[in-house]
């Protein structure tokens, strides 16, 4: 997330967070790019108007992004909402484009559908050792049960049904269904795991490899 008013960017991420999101936020384009070198992310959640003297604005971002021939998606948000507008921002590289003031629940519908756009591929719907799950819908099933998940435990799920029988180390796992703020030494992946089995139930369906990771 990438937004200059930070408050209206804690906002925003908190509410990707709950929907199950790892989200880092920049509250300048500079830091923004920074990031990105770091971290690979699926989408970024770009303010097209960042300000101040210290900053880079954001269609300077974008053009970056786009310089790099970078796999992440850019959705770019910016009070100015005319065609105009809309149409010069997509020239600029953006995949999609959402003027202020929006609704929070298409903010998360776009925010998924760049999600799954090749390249980034993660189909809508899921199924692996009778497992199944939603996320447009926001639903997981182990047979005809209703799985009850937190949003870190759905996210898990996702990740380790979409690897389609990969081993996932606990490393790559904290890096892409937490943010990265996480402690990389602390015991959250592995208790998270657990709960997810506990909720999954017998037999269990998620393996682990040892010192490798976890797999379904």
């Amino acid at each position: 997330m990438v937004e200059d008013h930070r408050r209206l960017a804690e906002t925003v991420a908190e509410g990707l967070r709950r929907e199950g999101m790892a989200v880092d936020i920049s509250y300048d384009g500079v830091d923004a790019l920074t990031h990105v070198v770091v971290n690979r992310y699926d989408v970024i959640v770009l303010d097209r108007d960042l300000g101040g003297w210290d900053s880079i604005h954001g269609d300077q971002v974008c053009r970056s992004l786009v310089a790099q021939q970078a796999e992440t998606r850019v959705l770019m948000l910016t009070a100015a909402s005319t065609i105009a507008d809309r149409v010069e921002g997509l020239e600029l590289g953006a995949d999609d484009y959402l003027p202020k003031p929006f609704e929070f629940a298409e903010l998360v519908a776009r925010v998924r559908a760049l999600g799954r756009r090749p390249g980034l591929a993660v189909p809508p719907k899921l199924e692996r050792a009778g497992v199944s799950l939603d996320s447009a819908r926001h639903v997981a099933f182990r047979g005809d049960r209703r799985l009850v998940l937190s949003p870190k435990e759905f996210a898990l799920l996702e990740y380790l049904l979409a690897a389609d029988g990969r081993v996932i180390s606990a490393e790559e796992l904290l890096a892409r269904v937490w943010d990265e703020a996480a402690d990389p030494f602390t015991s959250t992946v592995k208790t998270t795991i657990g709960r997810l089995r506990a909720k999954l139930g017998e037999p269990s369906v998620i393996e682990t490899v040892r010192e490798a990771g976890y797999r379904i």
